[in-house]
């Protein structure tokens, strides 16, 4: 079994084509490239929160969608448990959805404010990242705020991530409307936050 989530570490190639259903020829050059190099998509060829990111993702997902391509692993994961790839306008403005975004600490502040109703003297009370979700009931927009700056020093932390995952019960948090669902998956987000881990995969 794949421990780090890759769902490659046994060989398998990451993301598979089904010529059968149809040609090389129809997917864009980034989608090659992942293809060519036995690359998943969660190791992005373009950067994150780009235009390319994003019509990439959409495109795997429609893709996948139809039988066209195969995938395992994180990106199965991605493709089958959130809407990334996907925007959706939110007072105004477009956004990304299932895009984990990290907060400035101005925005924690403010955050924190909203939350507590008061200044706070430091971010610390405040959520370090925010994300955009669709509520698969209610098809509304929400935003979920979740982490603190303390998540970023255990994510190379093998000890450190068991316990956390033990501690949040992370193998059963599914509803990504949630707060929970996005702190037990942060290190899936990590290299897309900036954030250095060498551990992509699940808690």
């Amino acid at each position: 079994m794949c421990g780090c989530g890759c769902g490659t570490c046994n060989g398998a190639k990451p993301v598979v084509l089904n010529e059968s259903l149809a040609p090389k020829e129809i997917l864009s050059e980034g989608l090659k490239y992942h293809l060519d190099n036995n690359r998943p998509l969660t190791e992005h060829i373009y950067r994150a929160g780009s235009e390319g990111y994003f019509n990439l993702w959409a495109e795997a997902r429609a893709l996948y969608t139809r039988g066209i391509i195969e995938v395992q692993g994180d990106d199965l994961a991605v493709l089958t448990e959130t809407d990334l790839g996907h925007t959706a306008i939110v007072e105004g403005v477009r956004v990304p959805l299932d895009f984990p975004i990290e907060l400035t600490e101005a925005e924690i502040n403010e955050e924190a404010k909203k939350k507590i109703g008061k200044p706070m003297r430091s971010s610390s009370g405040g959520k370090a990242y925010k994300v955009y979700v669709r509520d698969p009931k209610t098809k509304k927009i929400k935003t979920v705020r979740f982490g603190s700056g303390g998540l970023k020093a255990k994510i190379n932390n093998p000890k450190a991530r068991q316990a956390f995952a033990k501690r949040h019960d992370c193998a059963n948090k599914k509803d990504r409307t949630k707060a929970s669902y996005w702190s037990c998956r942060l290190p899936r987000y990590a290299k897309l936050l900036g954030l250095k881990s060498n551990f992509s995969g699940f808690w």
